[in-house]
């Protein structure tokens, strides 16, 4: 690969982001689908685990895919990879898709002239579902590394939803926590992206209040002398 720019086209680039984005967003959902019958299913539940690694191999793929043809139209070569960081870590780990659920509301609201909701309702909303999403991967992906590791608190898969569930809310009550050099490595990812979305939703709510408040001030008649 040449680090040398190639014919960028940024028009045909804009215009791919925008009409892949959302059918990319659902095959991340059958990614994820795929990927929680494979963790969850017995392992004789055939052919139910094959199915699952097959929807999860083939949507990678088209990740990978969407990939190589983002990199080829932004004609910056190697310079895309350190551009979008975020892009080459999630097509790694594509668990981590829920994150670029902001890019989806972008691709979603440039198709119509006003957005629906407010903006503070808007990232309340979006920052949600991706923590929950983003929740449930994490339990998912601890559940796999943890279930039957020497030591391990996390035996069940309740047990890896009630350990997300501490962790987002940085409670952490220290009654079921990863063992295993991989099942931390997700639990300081989930520490790090749960505090900001948590930050985004409780920022966005808190700032809403206070826009309610000035409203209903403004409103109020001026009391009297």
């Amino acid at each position: 690969m040449s680090d040398r720019p190639t014919a960028p086209d940024p028009d045909r680039l804009k215009d791919w982001e925008q009409r892949t984005e959302v059918p990319l967003f659902a095959a991340a959902l059958v990614f994820l689908t795929g990927y929680t019958v494979r963790v969850l299913a017995p392992a004789g539940a055939q052919p139910w685990r094959d199915i699952a690694l097959a929807l999860v191999a083939a949507t990678w793929l088209l990740f990978a895919v969407d990939y190589g043809v983002r990199l080829r139209l932004s004609g910056q070569g190697r310079h895309f990879v350190r551009a979008h960081r975020l892009d080459t870590v999630v097509l790694l780990l594509p668990l981590l898709r829920p994150l670029r659920v902001v890019k989806l509301y972008t691709a979603v609201q440039q198709r119509r002239e006003q957005p629906r909701m407010s903006l503070y309702a808007r990232v309340m909303t979006y920052a949600g579902i991706t923590t929950v999403l983003l929740g449930f991967s994490a339990a998912l992906a601890v559940y796999q590394q943890e279930r039957g590791a020497p030591g391990s608190t996390i035996r069940t898969f309740g047990d890896a939803v009630w350990w997300a569930c501490a962790t987002l809310t940085t409670v952490g009550y220290g009654d079921a926590v990863p063992v295993t050099p991989g099942g931390r490595v997700v639990a300081a990812g989930l520490m790090a992206c749960g505090l900001a979305l948590l930050g985004a939703v409780t920022g966005s709510f808190s700032s809403w209040l206070l826009q309610v408040f000035t409203r209903e001030d403004e409103k109020r008649p001026p009391e009297s002398v």
